[in-house]
């Protein structure tokens, strides 16, 4: 397997405790600062995690409210 970006693994990690039920639809993720301190990355890495999960449909952002899990997560 090969290696893979510190970004796509925090993605990965994101989107299991979504499907798990800690951040259930329609709630709101924790913030850029807290994930960067959760995770103990830059603000570049977590904004390239978020780009990955709205691509694949798990969450919206709202500019200047947040990032929220839609309420069906991958239905894009």
């Amino acid at each position: 397997m090969p290696p893979r970006y510190r970004y796509e693994e925090i993605a990965d990690d994101l989107r299991k405790r979504i499907e798990a039920g800690e951040f259930p639809p329609g709630s709101r993720l924790p913030s850029r600062r807290e994930l960067t301190a959760h995770y103990d990355v830059s603000e570049p890495v977590i904004d390239r995690a978020m780009q990955i999960l709205r691509v694949l449909g798990v969450t919206e952002t709202l500019a200047g409210v947040g990032v929220f899990v839609r309420d069906s997560p991958g239905d894009a």
